[in-house]
């Protein structure tokens, strides 16, 4: 069976999920190779299934925790949702906007040299 992940999001402690699938999906919610507790499948309308799971408290901290959603038995992935948090983390993305800001500002510099050169 084929199923897509439609919307994901957290709201108040909860991730929730839509499926679309024709039958009720076996999925589970994995975080660092361990499938989470308390997951959650009801149907929502023909063909929607609506996935609920409280995060686990434990499992957040400073960084980036990644959760991967996918089907019981096969492991197929249907989808991942990420958790971004802390104040050091927002330090290296400043950096790398910096960084992509430079090299942005050097592609610019050299195309417009090269219009320059070639009469373009």
């Amino acid at each position: 069976m084929t199923f897509k992940l439609e919307l994901s999001r957290i709201r108040a402690g909860r991730w929730e999920g839509v499926l679309a699938g024709s039958e009720k999906p076996a999925c589970e919610v994995v975080y660092q190779e361990r499938a989470l507790p308390n997951l959650e499948i009801a149907a929502q309308g023909e063909g929607r299934w609506r996935l609920s799971l409280p995060i686990p408290p434990e499992v957040l901290g400073d960084g980036v925790q990644s959760f991967v959603i996918s089907e019981v038995g096969s492991g197929a992935r249907l989808g991942h949702f990420t958790i971004v948090t802390g104040v050091p983390l927002e330090d290296d993305i400043r950096a790398e906007v910096d960084l992509l800001r430079a090299e942005l500002d050097m592609l610019k510099r050299a195309f417009r040299r090269h219009c320059v050169e070639t009469g373009a």
